[in-house]
């Protein structure tokens, strides 16, 4: 039976639910959604700006990365869950940031509604 095994961090969010912050199997890090949660308080960070909530989702999911001992470099696929469509483009160039040399596969979906009242959740795969 594969073997994997759980990714737990305090540099990122903890599980606002019955979840993993990551899970390693078979060669690959599964990372939860994070959403924008500020990791010393568990809450949602203060700011309108759509923008600074996708850096501190890839602050998040860096962190996580990093405690399963992979990077942004070794993301295979991502999918970006927003609110609102209308915030996009802006979605789009913050998280563009963080990815250098070849980009991951994507998906982007507008959902009903995301946890805490969020406007953007990630989730990624990696290579481990």
């Amino acid at each position: 039976m594969p073997e994997k095994r759980a990714i737990t961090t305090a540099e990122a969010p903890k599980a606002v639910g019955p979840y993993s912050q990551a899970i390693v199997a078979n060669g690959f890090v599964f990372c939860s959604g994070q959403i924008p949660l500020d990791p010393a308080t568990g809450k949602l960070i203060d700011s309108a700006d759509i923008g600074d909530h996708v850096r501190r989702v890839m602050e998040n999911l860096r962190a996580v990365l990093s405690a399963a001992g992979s990077d942004f470099s070794q993301v295979v696929k991502t999918t970006i869950f927003v609110a609102q469509m209308s915030d996009f483009p802006e979605v789009n160039k913050a998280y563009a940031a963080y990815f250098t040399d070849v980009p991951p596969a994507r998906a982007t979906v507008q959902a009903g509604a995301l946890p805490l009242g969020s406007r953007v959740e990630i989730e990624m795969i990696a290579l481990a």
